[in-house]
């Protein structure tokens, strides 16, 4: 029998394989929290689908999401980034990048990970919302809102209260799962 899946997803294999794997996990490693924040952020005003297809170029452009490393592109890096047709060269995303890992940094000195900081936006519990539906998953909340708020006032570029959601969905801040996918109990 076939699995009752999101309707965001059907059909796209590689869609479906994210959404099964991946999408609404919580996340607590601050690398994979880290590779998700930049993914969010080059979405911005793109499909979904758009990045999950550029993915692996992603990884291999920005060092398989190496904060550390990427806190420390100098402009000939950056550069290099722009020419690179496998990516979304988008010069402020890209820019961006490098001042979010910087910021990332300065998060994991203060709270002692990443994880450990936007996890207690939430007291480290995933939120349950209960759609039958998703068209009806909201873009952004209050919550949202407030994280998205804090996150520029560390200095943290391209992270709107839409993007911040996204985010939150991705790493299973919030379950948005439709009740009737078979992955809404799982997560």
């Amino acid at each position: 029998m076939e699995k009752h899946r999101c309707g965001w997803c059907v059909g796209d294999p590689l869609y479906e394989r994210y959404h099964d794997d991946e999408w609404g996990v919580p996340l607590y490693d601050d690398n994979k929290l880290f590779e998700f924040l930049i993914l969010e952020t080059f979405q911005a005003g793109l499909s979904w689908i758009t990045v999950l297809r550029k993915r692996e170029n992603f990884r291999k452009a920005f060092d398989n999401f190496d904060y550390k490393k990427i806190a420390n592109y100098k402009q000939s890096k950056i550069d290099a980034l722009l020419q690179d047709a496998g990516i979304i060269r988008n010069k402020l995303k890209v820019k961006a990048t490098v001042t979010n890992a910087q910021a990332f940094i300065n998060i994991q000195n203060e709270f002692g990970s990443f994880s450990d900081y936007i996890w207690g936006f939430v007291n480290r519990k995933p939120i349950k919302n209960n759609l039958k539906n998703h068209k009806n998953a909201p873009a952004n909340t209050a919550l949202s809102d407030m994280i998205s708020k804090d996150l520029k006032k560390r200095g943290f570029k391209f992270v709107g209260t839409t993007v911040v959601y996204a985010h939150m969905q991705a790493t299973g801040m919030v379950n948005d799962h439709e009740m009737s996918c078979f992955r809404y109990s799982e997560v």
